[in-house]
């Protein structure tokens, strides 16, 4: 076999792949525990951390070891985390007033962490489910229709009232229209000029949330969330959303989910100067966590490879279970 004639080649992309530190040197992306949120999830007692079955190494918190955790992973350079409170059903209604309650649970946590760590960022979610009885993100009437306008009213009282407890932002995760414009009208209205807003701006009706409906136990009782929650088919529909968020006043955008959907943020970062959010979310989480425990991945480089390329397509933020694993990772 005569040798391949490669004087031709004056270009060799792999003298760049050839050392640790070359490839450091060139490396185009690098992921920073600066990038991340912690997604948490507090519920009511003293002492209690429950492991959730669907997402290993995730807890339900009570707040006294909430705030520990908090001022733990906030030591370790995580910046923010994002709050979603478990409602026992006594505390459920059709209309999910207990959202709005000054004494809340969402309000009294917030309180906490702000007298605790005051320099970290806490993000509130703005949606109904956790609080109803039905598990949907609206109200519903006879029909069964989830109503939009009626929603956003209470949406709005929910924003307020987290916004009154002390929460750097409010993040509407419902889906409902027109909500960013509303909230941020209410906020401006009363004062809470500083409060800012992430907004759930493509929000996927996607199969991969199902942990996190486990974790908060708030699965919708009928139907599901199409007439609300996104096609996951649709591409140009997500540049739409995200327009008229921010033209009604987000100041974050974010893609959700995040892994089956890295064309969508590609698109949204560049279609905006706003800081783009992806939500690398509990299936997601799930599934890896599954695969590393059968021996059949090695978790960490596959944790570290999946956020990577959450950045790479253009995510500014990455919320993930995973952020205090790889705030460890990257010490």
């Amino acid at each position: 076999m005569s040798p391949v004639d490669s004087s031709h080649l004056f270009q060799r992309p792999r003298r760049l792949r050839r050392t640790e530190t070359l490839r450091k040197m060139v490396r185009e992306t690098i992921l920073t525990v600066d990038d991340l949120i912690y997604p948490m999830f507090v519920m009511e007692g003293e002492k209690q951390k429950v492991e959730i079955p669907s997402m290993p190494g995730c807890y339900r918190y009570s707040l006294d070891l909430l705030i520990k955790e908090i001022a733990e992973v906030f030591e370790l350079g995580i910046n923010a985390v994002a709050l979603f409170p478990v409602i026992p059903e006594d505390q459920k209604d059709d209309t999910g007033t207990e959202s709005y309650n000054p004494k809340g649970l969402v309000q009294e946590t917030v309180k906490a962490i702000k007298k605790a760590v005051p320099e970290i960022i806490v993000i509130t979610d703005v949606a109904l489910d956790p609080f109803t009885t039905h598990g949907h993100d609206g109200l519903v009437d006879e029909n069964g229709t989830i109503l939009n306008d009626p929603t956003v009213e209470v949406l709005v009282k929910m924003a307020l009232s987290q916004a009154a407890a002390g929460t750097d932002f409010v993040a509407p995760s419902d889906m409902m229209d027109g909500r960013i414009g509303a909230i941020r009208k209410a906020l401006d209205t009363e004062g809470y000029i500083n409060v800012s807003i992430l907004a759930y701006s493509a929000k996927y009706a996607s199969a991969y949330y199902g942990p996190f409906r486990d974790a908060l136990d708030s699965a919708p009782k009928f139907g599901d969330k199409k007439t609300y929650q996104m096609d996951a088919a649709n591409s140009k529909e997500a540049l739409k959303e995200v327009e008229l968020d921010i033209a009604e006043g987000a100041d974050i955008v974010m893609v959700k989910p995040a892994l089956a959907y890295l064309d969508i943020v590609c698109q949204v970062k560049a279609a905006t100067n706003l800081p783009v959010a992806a939500y690398n979310v509990s299936g997601e989480y799930a599934m890896i966590k599954a695969a590393a425990k059968n021996g059949w991945i090695d978790e960490k480089k596959v944790i570290l490879e999946t956020l990577t390329s959450m950045k790479r397509a253009g995510a500014d933020l990455i919320l993930t279970y995973f952020a205090k694993e790889v705030a460890l990772m990257l010490l």
